[in-house]
């Protein structure tokens, strides 16, 4: 009996402490963060190069000069000369590709299940911009469709990939708020279940208890499961250089994610631990007296 006691409590102790890391997910914004400091400066230094007649701007990656290898060497028009096209080609693509990238403006921002947020400290230039009221530090996450996010002026094919992953991003969004609502409500009401059947010592209350908490971590894998695939998704979106970030932009889960996925952990212990006392109980032994026999009587 005492072991069946300490079993509960010990469940319902973690039960509310699961309860209070998913709120305290929920309510926080720390979910995704990303960091564009090295890539804005990096665009920067390219912006500002000099373009003046006579100055030959050589990028970073092909210092120290030297001699290319003699099985790179251009020797006429035949196909040995093919080696250093490529080279040629390469280099402009990745120049390319860096004058793309640049004329996006990123941000370093941190997500959470509501709103989107600029990072404090990390862009002098846009600090002051929300300190003079003309941009907002915070954005609202939709979670309703709304044509006016698609880009302008694209082709009819494009437009309508773009509308599709937009829809499928949606859901995924949806998915995750709903779920690990879904969540801390079963989580809550497993609890209380809990607390009653632990003071009136009833053992199929805490049984009970014990089922939604693994009901409620269910929940919570698929709210969790949902929000990487649609961070992965959003940055797969088709076309890439609309959607996706440069190699430059480090980006990674928050703390907030860490607070959700170690509120699974606690409540998935807690329902083994309350169906398991239960079992501990020891059922009351119950004597049963036979009628005695008198003479003459069966």
């Amino acid at each position: 009996m005492a072991a069946m006691k300490i079993l509960t409590s010990a469940g319902l102790f973690l039960a509310l402490c699961a309860l209070g890391l998913l709120t305290m997910a929920i309510c926080t914004d720390y979910w995704y963060e990303t960091d564009a400091r090295r890539h804005r400066e990096r665009c920067k230094n390219y912006a500002n190069k000099r373009n003046d007649p006579g100055y030959i701007y050589i990028s970073s990656h092909n210092l120290p000069l030297q001699m290319p290898p003699k099985s790179l060497e251009w020797k006429g028009t035949g196909p040995d000369a093919a080696p250093l096209i490529r080279g040629k080609r390469h280099f402009l693509a990745a120049a390319s590709a860096m004058e793309s990238h640049c004329s996006r403006q990123f941000n370093s921002t941190i997500s959470g299940l509501w709103r989107t947020c600029h990072r404090e400290g990390f862009d002098l230039e846009t600090d002051d911009l929300i300190y003079k009221g003309k941009i907002q530090r915070c954005s609202p996450v939709k979670y309703h469709y709304s044509s006016s996010i698609l880009p302008r002026n694209l082709p009819t094919d494009i437009t309508k990939t773009i509308r599709q992953d937009e829809w499928h991003a949606l859901h995924l969004r949806r998915m995750t708020a709903g779920f690990v609502g879904m969540a801390v409500s079963i989580i809550l009401f497993g609890w209380i279940i809990g607390v009653l059947g632990c003071c009136q010592q009833h053992d199929l209350m805490q049984y009970v208890a014990g089922l939604l908490f693994l009901m409620g971590g269910t929940c919570c894998i698929i709210s969790l499961c949902t929000c990487v695939a649609g961070i992965n998704f959003e940055l797969s979106r088709y076309p890439r250089h609309m959607y996706g970030l440069p190699e430059d932009i480090s980006h990674g889960y928050g703390w907030s994610m860490f607070c959700a996925w170690g509120g699974l952990g606690l409540t998935l212990l807690a329902g083994f631990l309350c169906t398991l006392a239960p079992s501990l109980s020891t059922p009351a032994r119950t004597t049963t007296h036979k009628p005695r026999q008198e003479n003459g009587t069966v």
